[in-house]
């Protein structure tokens, strides 16, 4: 797979996720849902976020290039926490 699908594309889905929950207008769905909605898309790419950062970590140690990548994975996955503490 290629490292721009894999490490931006894919990864990119989670804040455009996150940011649609948000932008949802409150009258079609629950606020409550709403929010429970935008809390479960920031916590899951929070995980995968600490997950691409010791994978970052463990291709750094290892000296592979591709580590810059892991962390570009790492940065946008945190967007969505990010959003959330700025939004709430």
């Amino acid at each position: 797979m290629h490292p721009i699908m894999q490490h931006i594309v894919f990864p990119a889905i989670m804040p455009a996720l996150f940011f649609t929950v948000a932008a949802i207008p409150a009258g079609m769905i629950e606020i409550r849902t709403r929010g429970l909605l935008a809390l479960a898309v920031a916590f899951v790419s929070m995980i995968s976020g600490v997950a691409a950062a010791v994978m970052a970590l463990r291709t750094r140690v290892k000296g592979d290039p591709r580590s810059t990548w892991w962390v570009v994975t790492t940065l946008i996955l945190a967007v969505p926490g990010i959003a959330l503490l700025i939004l709430a």
